[in-house]
């Protein structure tokens, strides 16, 4: 984008009024209103011709190796724009490596698609922290409330779980030395008189 005389004037008239701010006369305000839509309407029309030359380059690359020569200038100008080349490019290339001009856009593809690896692996990178559920650890009873944050909890040894006494419960209280007598030990059952002998013995008769 380049500016004409009248237009740089006008630039430095702005950039001007921006660091000493002052009170501008109205020629100044229309002056730099039109300037602005003029950018504005270079970038629009910029924009409008990178759209147009990436779709050519599409074209061209997809009618590869016939049309070799019409999309090596084509990706030279793009990469002038800040075009930033894809894998079909980097394939693309590599097919054509027996050209030297498609040799040397290869190197150069080549280092901008690793730069644009390493921007996009520094922008993902995060600190890591520690997950709410380990901090509320702190506050059950028996945890790390006891413990300094540089501490780490000791591990108990691995045992039988089996031996280990299990804890009394407090609802029933302490086991008593006696064991407590069955309803059966209270109250035992009654017991049914013996039946009569089947041949009771005789009596014997008075001398």
């Amino acid at each position: 984008m380049a500016f004409g005389a009248q237009e740089l004037r006008v630039l430095r008239r702005a950039l001007a009024l921006a660091l000493h701010p002052t009170p501008a006369s109205a020629e100044d305000v229309q002056d730099c209103l039109r300037l602005a839509e003029s950018v504005d309407e270079a970038a629009r029309e910029g924009a409008r011709l990178r759209a147009f030359l990436l779709a050519d380059l599409a074209r061209y690359r997809a009618a590869l190796p016939g049309t070799a020569a019409g999309y090596l200038v084509l990706l030279e100008e793009a990469l002038g724009l800040g075009y930033r080349p894809d894998p079909d490019d980097l394939s693309a290339l590599r097919a054509l490596r027996g050209n030297p001009t498609a040799a040397a856009l290869l190197d150069r593809c080549a280092t901008l698609a690793e730069q644009n690896v390493r921007t996009r692996l520094a922008g993902c990178g995060t600190t890591p922290t520690v997950p709410a559920s380990r901090t509320r650890l702190t506050a059950l009873p028996g945890g790390l409330a006891a413990l300094s944050a540089s501490e780490e909890p000791v591990k108990k040894p691995a045992g039988n779980p089996a031996a280990e006494p299990r804890p009394q419960s407090p609802a029933k209280g302490p086991r008593p030395d006696r064991p407590i007598p069955t309803p059966g030990e209270v109250f035992p059952p009654k017991r049914k008189p013996a039946p009569p002998p089947a041949n009771p013995p005789q009596q014997l008769a008075a001398g």
